[in-house]
């Protein structure tokens, strides 16, 4: 990519101390063939290309043998004689005719300034940008933008990434099939426990509340969905969901008891009102610091940290009313897994023996 092209990109994209790992500072010079005048005194390019390697850059010619250690021989011009542009206007080339001719009177040469080091990406010659993304532009944004631009230049063959660019490349697009499955893992779990599938159903319902508020978060602080951010949505299944599980819990133990379902959930929710508060203001609690704590990876800490935040205070307090409204709603069509239980025992119980 083009100095210029690549200059306003970097301005389009708001990106702040932008380095390379290409810098033009090593002097050196270029030797361009005058194909037209070679062709005239009969050297070819090849000529003077091997003149230059095995005078100035050395070439192996062949190998010999002595007592049997095989030695290479190497061409090259003495020390003293290839280290000044003088030195290079001596060299002679041959013609097709045999005569020599000066190589001076076929090339130009010119003093540039060039790279220390040319690097390589999977085989190919890659330069290497570094840089901080300045407020307001998202990682995915700025990558995503960097691709479109690429596949616009012809001269760029591909891209690589490294450090965080990598992660969220090679992870963006699977936490979201680990939140599904997590989700998945956690309703079998909980249908184990219950013996149903209707009461993981009402705990799990409160999960999208908890991914609305670090949602929610990450727009009022002026963050964006992030590789980090995104484990912390991830994190917020199990703790949104152990709201659900203690009001859910205690109200099933409340109908095996023989309360009925209205008194059950209600007497559930007040009980379990401390409890929920308790662990949700120790969980925020313990997020906050994430959120206000600067220093190196503060970003990373901080976009977990919204998540967490906002996403267990929206979830508790929704949970409170929409746990109890949905089990009086839905649960009047299941029994608690105790009353299952005793109604198989004493079945088992009234069954005949068949020793008898």
């Amino acid at each position: 990519m083009s100095k210029t092209p690549f200059k306003q990109l970097l301005k389009r994209l708001h990106v702040a101390h932008l380095d390379s790992d290409y810098k033009e500072t090593k002097p050196q010079m270029r030797i361009e063939t005058d194909l037209q005048r070679a062709g005239d005194l009969g050297v070819s390019v090849n000529d003077v290309s091997q003149a230059l390697q095995s005078l100035l850059g050395s070439r192996r010619v062949t190998t010999y043998v002595d007592r049997g250690e095989e030695y290479r021989v190497l061409v090259q011009a003495e020390q003293a004689g290839r280290q000044t542009l003088a030195d290079l206007e001596r060299i002679n080339v041959r013609s097709r005719n045999g005569t020599l001719v000066p190589l001076s009177a076929v090339v130009t040469v010119k003093e540039v300034a060039g790279p220390r080091q040319l690097n390589r990406y999977n085989k190919l010659r890659a330069i290497t940008l570094t840089a901080a993304l300045a407020p307001g532009t998202s990682l995915g944004e700025a990558l995503s933008f960097l691709e479109n631009e690429a596949r616009q230049s012809p001269e760029i063959l591909a891209i690589g990434y490294r450090g965080e660019s990598q992660s969220l490349r090679e992870t963006g697009g699977a936490i979201w099939l680990i939140f599904g499955l997590t989700i998945l893992i956690v309703f079998l779990l909980l249908a184990a426990q219950f013996e149903s599938f209707i009461h993981p159903g009402i705990i799990i319902a409160t999960v999208p509340l908890a991914v609305a508020g670090g949602a929610l978060g990450l727009a009022v602080t002026g963050g964006s969905i992030n590789l980090y951010s995104q484990i912390g949505i991830v994190m917020l299944v199990g703790l949104a969901a152990k709201n659900g599980i203690l009001i859910v819990e205690f109200a099933n133990q409340l109908r095996d008891e023989g309360m009925d379902l209205g008194a059950a959930i209600r007497e559930a929710a007040t009980r379990r009102l401390r409890p929920i508060l308790m662990t949700s203001i120790a969980t925020v609690i313990g997020a906050v610091p994430l959120v206000i704590r600067g220093g190196a990876g503060a970003a990373a800490r901080h976009s977990i940290g919204v998540v967490v935040v906002f996403g267990v205070s929206l979830a508790t307090l929704i949970t409170l009313f929409l746990i109890p409204i949905l089990y009086s709603r839905v649960a009047k069509r299941t029994l608690s897994p105790q009353t299952v239980s005793r109604k198989l025992d004493s079945a088992l119980k009234d069954s005949p023996d068949p020793a008898e």
